[in-house]
């Protein structure tokens, strides 16, 4: 399988994306690899870069984007951040993605046991420990935690429910937030040039459900 050129970029849809993608998850599941030459990938993509989809996911290492939707050299963005959440910069990153170098496909993709997510679950432990730098991330989940938990509920990183819970909803939060915070990425989703969509990666299972 070669690096993607500009033509074979250009021939590819929002909707096809998806379905590599998808494929790429089927394949990893099963043991499977496309049959690659990396080093081929290196020498194809040495002059430009013709990624068909941008993948915003978390920093855990568990959650390899071209590991786990079995891609090559040159075929997506990848975004890590832990939580998988945006902000400027990352929006930024992902209209360079799709309206500069060509990418059809924004996926955001959440996994399970998330550890930012407990972090933002524990986050008053957390604060305890003085870094602030942390705090300030998981912070960041603190309105969703509030939008979802219920009266009397426990707010820990052992309530399993409640971290799936947050989990599938920050990911659709995050969508909202692309939506609604870049107005270019909003343009190109309404004019039909990209599709933004959610994901969550079972990191017992390996496999991808799309919300």
């Amino acid at each position: 399988m070669k690096a993607h050129t500009l033509e074979t970029q250009a021939t590819i849809t929002p909707e096809r994306a998806f379905e590599i993608l998808k494929e790429g998850n089927g394949r990893f599941v099963q043991n499977l690899k496309a049959n690659r030459d990396l080093l081929a990938q290196v020498n194809d993509t040495r002059a430009g870069q013709w990624p068909f989809a941008v993948i915003l996911s978390c920093i855990d290492s568990r959650t390899s984007a071209e590991l786990i939707f079995d891609q090559g050299l040159g075929d997506i963005f990848s975004v890590r951040i832990a939580g998988n959440f945006v902000n400027q910069d990352i929006l930024g990153s992902m209209e360079f993605g799709c309206n500069v170098a060509g990418s059809k496909l924004i996926v955001v993709l959440g996994h399970s046991k998330c550890g930012a997510l407990k972090g933002g679950l524990d986050a008053a432990a957390i604060r305890e420990t003085g870094m602030e730098n942390l705090t300030h991330l998981v912070d960041h989940f603190n309105p969703i935690i509030e939008e979802i938990i219920t009266e009397g509920e426990e707010r820990s990183s052992k309530n399993d429910d409640l971290l799936e819970r947050l989990n599938i909803q920050n990911v659709r939060q995050t969508i909202i937030d692309i939506r609604n915070q870049s107005t270019t990425l909003n343009q190109l989703e309404k004019d039909g040039k990209i599709k933004i969509v959610g994901a969550n990666y079972n990191v017992e299972t390996g496999i991808v459900s799309w919300l």
